[in-house]
């Protein structure tokens, strides 16, 4: 089934709470504590999505989803970082969808945000260094990897943390260079 394409409102906070969880869940284990995994990272995503889908900012995120429900999301947040553009905070697919295009389609449709949206062509994105298929998935997108950091905590908290995880910033300068969806 084709997906459909929407923006998101505040009455999807828990739908992309739970996927977002998920997706941690799956990909950041050993960077975030198990403790943290295990626990409270759903109560944690929810109060994050709420509060960011009750009021905007003029951020925006878009779903893909089909009768099942959500099958992914992208959250943009227009012209971010005055060197690199708009930032792509959120990118999930849910585990039955990944390689299916939808991460893809995201991808596009975050970039024609970031377009209309924003006066930098630049688009950009952090991902855990330990996250080899997502850094493997954005280059093939085109991103270059310009920067090495620290993870932060999860809610300012560093016991959400194994040791110092690092993350890389993966950039796309000019936007149009990414394929579309």
């Amino acid at each position: 089934m084709t997906p459909r394409f929407r923006t998101a409102g505040p009455g999807d906070a828990e739908a992309v709470a739970r996927l977002h969880a998920d997706s941690w869940r799956r990909h950041y284990r050993g960077a975030y504590s198990d403790a943290y995994l295990d626990g409270d990272v759903l109560a944690d995503r929810l109060a994050v999505w709420s509060g960011r889908l009750a009021a905007p900012a003029g951020a925006r995120t878009l779903l893909a989803e089909d009768g099942t429900g959500v099958l992914g999301f992208v959250h943009v947040v227009p012209d971010e970082d005055p060197k690199w553009g708009s930032l792509v905070d959120n990118l999930h697919v849910t585990a039955a969808r990944k390689r299916t295009g939808v991460g893809r389609a995201l991808l596009a449709r975050a970039a024609e945000e970031a377009v209309a949206l924003a006066e930098s062509p630049g688009l950009y994105l952090w991902v855990l260094e330990q996250n080899t298929a997502a850094r493997a998935f954005y280059a093939a997108m085109g991103a270059e990897h310009v920067e090495t950091a620290l993870v932060g905590a999860p809610g300012g908290d560093p016991a959400r943390l194994n040791g110092t995880p690092t993350k890389f910033r993966m950039a796309w300068p000019d936007n149009a260079r990414l394929p579309a969806a």
